[in-house]
């Protein structure tokens, strides 16, 4: 908890956070309206996954783009930027007159939301290193606190009936907090790096930790997507008990975040990654047991070993030798946006074709080939 100390007591650290918080309380905010989105304009299911792929598109996009424009005008600015112009594209989905329009619109809005991301990672990353502080895990822990703003939200929605009037009102609180905070990393640049002649060697970290993100998001949308499916049809759970899965997951998922610096600092972060993957492992047996109340339980350690991993890689990935800080913030994100849009749909046809039982052998699969990979990273580290 000293990071999250560290964060609250401090503008210069707490200010980053804030944008890590906010990015998720406008995207939770606009996910609420969906079904809304969709009842309004008359479109079907298809028609409304062809839009939401639109916001993909808009985040891959900006991804071969960012770490130029981080680089060109600054970590700092760029972030303020990103989440002020992310606010104010957050409110088109929900007055789009028509289908052409809510495309157009959850473009921008994603393309706003993937600069963002990989520059308030970036900033992170760039501040713990003119500080010497560790706070990349508490920060990520404020966008897991975001998304719970985000739901706490929805007991608006009856006493406002309009999801353009609570996006507005929700885009003007962020905003205004921003407002008051951007000034204490409005400043802060990208450290120099010496770059290096490129060569496979050199790419080789990079390229490690990007499969390990790929596979670590590939697997949380997976829990997003199915946990809920795999307790009523594999662990036969009360209907009560559909939603305690990801209930579990995102309880544990946040406060691993705000613990995660702490220990970060005394065994390292490659070492990190490992124990959060060898509790993630557990936590997969705990679901394959199909047991209802040992699944709850493993989806939850699940949610406690990813909360550590995707900052660590952030962290990692930002202090490569050779290698710009927001290019290997941007090729990390990009890796795991990839795994995190691509898994579910991939596992749900496995589901489909076999079963649910079948997906969770093969995300526990993939979380060994992630601690293969830790052993890997530690080698070159040594």
């Amino acid at each position: 908890m000293i990071s999250l100390q560290l964060i609250l007591s401090n503008p210069r650290y707490f200010a980053p956070a804030w944008v890590f918080a906010s990015l998720n309380i406008l995207f939770g905010t606009w996910a609420i309206y969906i079904p809304s989105v969709k009842e309004s304009l008359s479109i079907d299911k298809s028609q409304l996954g062809i839009a939401i792929f639109f916001l993909s598109l808009g985040v891959f996009t900006v991804f071969p783009i960012a770490a130029r424009i981080i680089n060109k005008y600054g970590v700092g600015k760029v972030t303020w930027y990103g989440i002020l112009f992310n606010s104010l594209v957050a409110l088109l989905p929900l007055l789009a007159p028509n289908y052409y329009t809510l495309m157009i619109a959850l473009y921008l809005f994603g393309a706003t939301q993937g600069l963002t991301d990989i520059a308030m990672n970036t900033l992170v990353t760039e501040i713990e290193k003119e500080d010497k502080k560790s706070f990349m895990s508490a920060a990520h822990g404020f966008f897991s606190l975001g998304g719970v703003l985000a739901g706490l939200g929805s007991f608006f929605i009856i006493s406002l009936g309009n999801p353009a009037l609570h996006m507005g009102i929700v885009m003007l609180l962020v905003l205004a907090i921003n407002f008051i905070l951007y000034k204490n990393y409005f400043h802060i640049v990208a450290a120099p790096v010496e770059k290096e002649p490129f060569s496979l060697k050199l790419f080789k970290p990079l390229l490690v930790i990007g499969i390990v993100s790929f596979i670590v998001m590939g697997g949380e949308g997976a829990i997003v997507d199915w946990s809920g499916l795999y307790l009523q049809e594999i662990s036969l759970a009360p209907e009560a008990l559909w939603g305690a899965g990801f209930l579990a997951f995102s309880a544990l998922m946040t406060t691993g975040r705000f613990l995660g610096d702490s220990i970060s600092q005394r065994i390292g972060s490659v070492k990190m990654v490992s124990l959060g993957i060898s509790i993630a492992i557990f936590g997969y047996l705990a679901v394959l047991s199909t047991h209802t109340y040992l699944a709850i339980i493993g989806f939850g350690l699940v949610g406690l070993g990813f909360s550590v991993i995707i900052p660590e890689l952030f962290r990692i990935g930002g202090n490569v030798k050779g290698i710009q800080s927001s290019q290997g913030v941007a090729f990390i994100a990009g890796a795991g946006y990839a795994g995190f849009l691509s898994a579910p749909p991939v596992l749900g046809f496995l589901a489909e074709r076999s079963s649910l039982i079948t997906t969770f052998i093969v995300l526990l699969c993939c979380a060994f080939l992630v601690l293969v990979a830790t052993f890997v990273l530690g080698k070159r580290k040594t």
